[in-house]
C-alpha cells in the first residue's frame, strides 16, 4: 500500500504545532490557535469541550432567503405602500367594493409569502442532501460529517475533488497538490507538505492527506465568501433587473400625473368630495403594475419547486433564467455522457513483457491508491492486489494525463507510469495505429509503462518504455442520447470537451447520434488565440485531450463570440471551467469541488435532468416577458387617460371598482395561468425593450379608444345618471379592448388559451346582465345605441392593434 507521511504517535510531528488548542484568540489581533495534531483525530471529550467554547464551524449556509426576508420583501415594497394609503382612504370615503383593490394586493402578498416559503422549504432540504460530508476521524476512526459539526483541531482527510472547509495545517501529506485558483487566481496547483497552511475555499487535484482545523467559523478564509455565494440572490437576475428599471420609469410618471388628477378632481370641479376623492384614487391605483413584481417571484418560486422534485439543486435563482439563455452548453464526456463506473475489455502485453507479470503490475497499481478514478477502480476490479510493497506515488493529475508507482518487487525496485499512451508515447510510435482503432471503437485504452526516472521528475515520462495496452469500455448514460437530441431540437450547441482521446470521444458521441461527431479536435492543436479558438470551436463540436486550464479558455473564448455558456462537469478537472462559465452545472456524485462553484446540482447524477431545467427557465422567462406586457399595458393606459382627463378638465371616468373588475379579468387571473404554461421559446436578452416595445402602443390606443368613448357619451347622456351611464359605456370599450391585448399576447393558440380568453369575456357579460353585479360594480349600460357605439369604437381599436403589433414586430426589433 501507499507509504503515507510518518506520524510519531507519542508526540508531534517535527516542525508542527503543539500548543494546546484551547488558546485564546487575542480580540484586538486575532490569530489562529497552534494546534496539535493527533493522527487518531480528537476524542468525544475534547469535541463537547470545543462545542460548548463555541469553536465550532457555524458559519450559516443558506440556500434561500429566511422567512423573515420573504414576508418583509413580499410585504413592504414601496408600491404595496402607495396602495395601503390609498385602501384606507377608500375604506373611509366610499363603498366596500371600491375597496376590492385592497383586498386583491392582500391576497396576491399572501400567495407570493406562500409561494416563496414552499420553495425555501424546497430549496433547503435539497441543500441539506447535497452539502459538503467532509471525512472527519475522531476517536481513532474516519466519518463523514456536516461541515457544521467540524471544531478546532478537527483532523480532516483529503482525497482528489475534495474541498477544504475550513483553514488548517497539513498534517499529512502524500503527493498532496491543492487548487488554490478560486481564492487566489493563480491557477497552478500548489504542492502542500506537513506544516504548509491550507485554506478554506481551495481544493485537492491529486494526491491525498489530512489537515488540523486552526480556524473555523466566521474566522475561516473563506467563509464569508462562501456564505456571500450561497444567498439568495434573485435580485440579480437580468428579468429582475429589467422589471426594476421599468418601475422606476413607472414612478416617475406616476408622482406627476398623480398629482394634476389630484389637483383636477378635487380643486378645479365643483362635485361631491367623496366621489372626487374615489374617482382620484380610481386614476391614480391601475398606474401601479403591483402584480408584476409578485408574480415574478411565484414564477421563480414554482420553478424551484418543479425542479425540486426532480432533484435538482438551484443554488442560485438567477441559474434558471440563465439556462433559458443558453445557446452553447458544453459537455464533460465522463459522468455526463458515460456513467461513472467502467470495465477492463481487454489486456495487451507489449515489447517483450509477460501478461501474468503486467497483471501483477496492474494488481499493484491499484491497491497503491487509496481513492482510485473510475478508470483505476476498473483496474482493481479486474486484478487482484499482488501484495508488492509501494515505496512511492504519483496522484493522477489532469494535466498530466498520468499517474505512477514504485513498487519493491521479488526481483528490485521497479517504477511505472499509467496513463494516456499519446502523451506517454513519442509521435510516429507503432503502437499508436492500434490504439487509433480501438478509440474508433469508442474504447478508452490506458498505457502502463515503466520508467527509469524518479517519478516526480517533470520529464519522467520520456523515459517511458511500453508494457501493456489495458483497454477500458465505458457505459454509455442511456438517457444521453435523447437529451443531446433535444438541445439539438432547441438550437442549443452541444460540445463534448474532454480530457481523453480525441477520437475515441468522437466514437462515443457518434454511438448517441451527436452532428460533428466524426470531426473530432485534438484540442493540443488548438489556436491559442481567443477569436481563432473562438472559430475552431463553433466549426467543431467534439474536442479531446483538454486540458483543465484549456477547458476555462475555451469556455471564455465561446463568450467572447457573444455567446451565453452552460458547463457540465464532476470532476476536479471541471472546476475552473464550471466557475467561468455562464451557469456550472454539477452532477450530485461530483467532487465537493465542482458542486461548490456550480449555481445547478442534479442530485441525482442524471444528464437527462438538464432538459427539464432549460425547459423551466424557458417558461419562466418567457411567460414573465408576456404578462409583463399586459401589466404595463394597464399602466400606459392608465396614466395617458388621467393626462387626458386633467387637459380636459372633465371628471375621471371611473371608480375603483371598475378597473379592478377589467384587472382581475384582462390581467390578474389570465397572467396567472399563463405565467405557469408551457413555453419552449429560447429566452431573448433586452427585456426592457421586448415588453415595452408592445405595451406603449397597446396602452396608447386603450386610453385613445376609451377616452373617444367617454367624450361621446358625454355628447349623448344628460341629466340625473349621466356620469354613471358614461363610464359603463367607457367601461365596456376599455374591456373590449384590453381583452383584444389579452388574445394577442396568449398566441399561439390552444384550446386552453382560447378558453381562457373566452372565459373571460364571458365573466364580464355576466357582470352586464346579472342585476346585482350591475348594482355592486355600478355597470349598466343605458339604451342602445352608445353601448353599441362603445363596442364599434372597440372594434376599431383592436383593428388598430393588429395593425399595430405586426408593424412594431417588423420595424421595431427587440435586439439592438
Amino acid at each position: 500500500m501507499t507509504q503515507r507521511a510518518k506520524i510519531d504517535t507519542d508526540g508531534p510531528e517535527p516542525g508542527s504545532p503543539v500548543i494546546d488548542a484551547g488558546a485564546e484568540l487575542d480580540p484586538v489581533h486575532p490569530v489562529a490557535p497552534p494546534v496539535r495534531h493527533r493522527p487518531g483525530g480528537l476524542t468525544a471529550a475534547e469535541v463537547a469541550e470545543r462545542v460548548a467554547r463555541g469553536e465550532v464551524n457555524d458559519v450559516p449556509v443558506r440556500s434561500s432567503r429566511s422567512a423573515a426576508d420573504i414576508v418583509r420583501a413580499n410585504v413592504f415594497t414601496r408600491f404595496n405602500a402607495i396602495i395601503g394609503v390609498l385602501w384606507v382612504i377608500m375604506l373611509v370615503v366610499a363603498p366596500i367594493q371600491d375597496s376590492l383593490f385592497g383586498f386583491v394586493i392582500l391576497a396576491n402578498t399572501g400567495i407570493g409569502i406562500i409561494q416563496e416559503l414552499r420553495a425555501k422549504k424546497t430549496l433547503d432540504g435539497l441543500a441539506v442532501i447535497g452539502e459538503a460530508k467532509p471525512t472527519v476521524r475522531r476517536d481513532g476512526v474516519a466519518a463523514r460529517l456536516s461541515t457544521s459539526e467540524i471544531v478546532l483541531g478537527d483532523c480532516v482527510e483529503l482525497g482528489p475533488g475534495d474541498k477544504v472547509v475550513v483553514d488548517g495545517v497539513v498534517a499529512e501529506a502524500d503527493n498532496l497538490e491543492i487548487d488554490e485558483s478560486l481564492l487566489t487566481g493563480e491557477a497552478d496547483p500548489v504542492v502542500k507538505k506537513p506544516g504548509d497552511e491550507v485554506m478554506s475555499g481551495s481544493f485537492v487535484v491529486a494526491g491525498g492527506g489530512a489537515f488540523t482545523a486552526t480556524k473555523v467559523g466566521r474566522e475561516a478564509y473563506a467563509a464569508q465568501l462562501a456564505e456571500e455565494a450561497s444567498r439568495f440572490t434573485l435580485v440579480h437576475s437580468e428579468l429582475r433587473s429589467g422589471i426594476s428599471t421599468i418601475l422606476k420609469y413607472v414612478t416617475w410618471m406616476m408622482v406627476p400625473t398623480a398629482i394634476g388628477l389630484v389637483i383636477s378632481q378635487l380643486v378645479v370641479k365643483d362635485t361631491d368630495l367623496k366621489e372626487s376623492v374615489a374617482r382620484t384614487v380610481g386614476g391614480i391605483v391601475p398606474m401601479v403594475p403591483e402584480g408584476l413584481v409578485l408574480l415574478t417571484s411565484v414564477a421563480f418560486a414554482i420553478g424551484v419547486i418543479r425542479l425540486g422534485r426532480k432533484q435538482c439543486l438551484v443554488q442560485e435563482l438567477p441559474a434558471i433564467e440563465g439556462l433559458a439563455r443558453v445557446d452553447v452548453v458544453c459537455l464533460d464526456k465522463t459522468g455526463t455522457l458515460t456513467e461513472g463506473g467502467m470495465d477492463v475489455t481487454g489486456l495487451r502485453a507489449l515489447d517483450g513483457y509477460d501478461e501474468t507479470y503486467v497483471r501483477e503490475v496492474l494488481g499493484a497499481f491499484g491497491a497503491s491508491d487509496p481513492r482510485p478514478n473510475a478508470s483505476l477502480q476498473a483496474i482493481i476490479d479486474a486484478y487482484p492486489d499482488s501484495g508488492w510493497t509501494c515505496v512511492r506515488t504519483l496522484p493522477f493529475s489532469s494535466a498530466r494525463k498520468y499517474s505512477g508507482a514504485a513498487f519493491q518487487e521479488p526481483e528490485g525496485t521497479s517504477s511505472w507510469l499509467l496513463g494516456a499512451p499519446d502523451v506517454l508515447l513519442p509521435d510516429g510510435d507503432p503502437v499508436l495505429d492500434e490504439i487509433e482503432d480501438l478509440n474508433a471503437q469508442g474504447l478508452r485504452v490506458l498505457l502502463l509503462a515503466r520508467v527509469t526516472g524518479a517519478l516526480d521528475d517533470p520529464e519522467v515520462a520520456s523515459t517511458a518504455r511500453a508494457a501493456a495496452l489495458v483497454v477500458l469500455e465505458q457505459r454509455l448514460r442511456p438517457d444521453a442520447a435523447d437529451t443531446l437530441a433535444y438541445f439539438a431540437d432547441q438550437n442549443v450547441a452541444a460540445k463534448v470537451i474532454s480530457g481523453d482521446n480525441a477520437v475515441s470521444v468522437g466514437a462515443v458521441a457518434a454511438k448517441l447520434g451527436m452532428d460533428g461527431a466524426d470531426r473530432a479536435v485534438d484540442a493540443r492543436r488548438l489556436p491559442a488565440e481567443r477569436a481563432e479558438m473562438a472559430t475552431a470551436l463553433d466549426e467543431g463540436a467534439v474536442f479531446g485531450r483538454v486540458t483543465p486550464r484549456q477547458k476555462r479558455d475555451m469556455v471564455g473564448a465561446l463568450q467572447a463570440h457573444g455567446h451565453t455558456v452552460a458547463m457540465t462537469g464532476d470532476g476536479v478537472n471541471d472546476v475552473l471551467a464550471l466557475k467561468d462559465a455562464d451557469i456550472g452545472v454539477s452532477m450530485g456524485s461530483g467532487s465537493e469541488a465542482t458542486k461548490a462553484v456550480a449555481q445547478i446540482v442534479l442530485l441525482n447524477n442524471s444528464f437527462a435532468t438538464l432538459p427539464s431545467v432549460v425547459a423551466e427557465g424557458r417558461r419562466v422567462i418567457g411567460n414573465i416577458t408576456r404578462v409583463a406586457t399586459l401589466f404595463l399595458t394597464k399602466t400606459v393606459y392608465s396614466v395617458l387617460l388621467a393626462i387626458l382627463v386633467v387637459c380636459s378638465q372633465v371628471e375621471y371616468p371611473f371608480l375603483p371598482r371598475h378597473l379592478t373588475l377589467l384587472s382581475t379579468l384582462t390581467i390578474g387571473v389570465p397572467a396567472f395561468f399563463l405565467a405557469l404554461a408551457p413555453n419552449k421559446e429560447r429566452a431573448r436578452p433586452h427585456f426592457v425593450r421586448r415588453v415595452m416595445r408592445y405595451a406603449i402602443p397597446a396602452g396608447l390606443i386603450a386610453a385613445a379608444t376609451t377616452f373617444a368613448t367617454y367624450l361621446l357619451a358625454r355628447t349623448h347622456y344628460s341629466g340625473e345618471g349621466a356620469l354613471a351611464a358614461e363610464t359603463s359605456a367607457a367601461t365596456l370599450t376599455l374591456f373590449l379592448v384590453s381583452l383584444w391585448v389579452l388574445a394577442i399576447i396568449a398566441r399561439p393558440y390552444t384550446w386552453w388559451r382560447v378558453g381562457l380568453v373566452a372565459t373571460m369575456g364571458l365573466g364580464f357579460l355576466v357582470v352586464l346582465v346579472v342585476p346585482w353585479l350591475q348594482d355592486f360594480f355600478a355597470l349598466k349600460l343605458v339604451g342602445t345605441t352608445m353601448p353599441w357605439a362603445a363596442v364599434a369604437i372597440a372594434a376599431l381599436g383592436a383593428a388598430v392593434l393588429e395593425l399595430a403589433w405586426r408593424w412594431v414586430s417588423r420595424k421595431v426589433p427587440a435586439a439592438g
